[in-house]
């Protein structure tokens, strides 16, 4: 076709490098409304691999109401299918080349939808999880045995953590970042000292409840690790009941010399901080929900900023 003495290029012959490079300026639900359905040479941009490094779905959050048993969320049928739709077209046009993926902090995945996810990201290297209230022992462990190049993961506080410690044990052999968003105490601390992680070198346990013999163990007992993260955490020590936990104010010299060996210790307890405040006011348990929108995503620790 000629108009103006000129041929006139029609957008199905456009160069797949240059739709590849203007699909990249969009997010996932716009990459999954159905521009993939336009021609086959959309088609074919929209598979590419360096649309699909990395799956962020962080702006996505369930709409949900607290119920008084487990799991103690109710997901509303509308926000489950939106997550679920997303969800499978965004894995089909990934087609496995997965490397990243990013759960909201309040997204409530079901078991079916992260088994789901798992087994059509066999490359994954980090995973930031999704809230656990739905997500039970078998989803996980299933998920984390598909993860065999997993290296990090941004996960919330969980009671019962041997489980996911083993399990990343036996089949993530390149895991070496761990960042936990909830209190640390010292069953958590002996969890992750006996689980074999040799190559776990960066741990954070920003804005959380600390334990102080929990800090010491992971000092004396984490050989390998290079970067620790206590930014804003609520620091205490147990007493002999009924003695109330003491808020420890300051770090001694002897968890001072410990941390000496580190690459970055990174500390903050100060009470002009907002950060440090913020975490006293939720007792160590962020209610992020109640702050700026994506907030939760900061971390001193580069590597774990999303």
């Amino acid at each position: 076709m000629e108009e103006g003495g000129s041929a006139v290029r029609r957008w199905e012959d456009l160069d797949n490098d240059i739709l590849v490079r203007i699909f990249q300026l969009f997010d996932v639900f716009e990459l999954t409304s159905g521009i993939a359905h336009v021609c086959s040479s959309w088609r074919l941009a929209c598979c590419d691999p360096l649309l699909w490094k990395t799956l962020d779905l962080s702006m996505l959050k369930s709409n949900f109401i607290k119920i008084p048993l487990e799991p103690y969320v109710y997901v509303h049928n509308d926000s489950n299918m939106k997550l679920t739709r997303v969800l499978k077209i965004s894995l089909n046009l990934s087609r496995g080349y997965i490397k990243t993926l990013i759960f909201h902090v309040n997204l409530y995945v079901s078991d079916d939808q992260l088994t789901y996810t798992a087994e059509r990201c066999p490359r994954l290297r980090r995973i930031v999880m999704p809230a656990w209230n739905r997500i039970k022992k078998t989803g996980i462990c299933k998920a984390i045995r598909t993860w065999k190049d997993l290296e990090s993961m941004t996960m919330p506080c969980i009671a019962n953590p041997p489980y996911i410690m083993e399990e990343i044990s036996q089949n993530c052999k390149n895991f070496s970042e761990l960042k936990v968003m909830g209190p640390f105490d010292v069953y958590f601390a002996e969890t992750l000292v006996s689980a074999h992680l040799p190559k776990l070198k960066v741990l954070s346990l920003r804005c959380s409840m600390l334990n102080k013999d929990a800090l010491i163990l992971i000092l004396d007992g984490l050989s390998n690790l290079e970067v620790l993260n206590i930014s804003h955490c609520v620091l205490i020590e147990s007493q002999p009941p009924p003695a109330p936990k003491k808020v420890i104010t300051k770090l001694d010299e002897s968890i001072l010399e410990k941390a000496s060996r580190l690459r970055e210790f990174l500390t903050c307890m100060d009470d002009s901080c907002l950060m440090c405040q913020r975490t006293k006011d939720d007792e160590g348990l962020m209610r992020w929900y109640k702050y700026e929108e994506d907030i939760w995503k900061d971390d001193e620790v580069r590597s774990l900023a999303l």
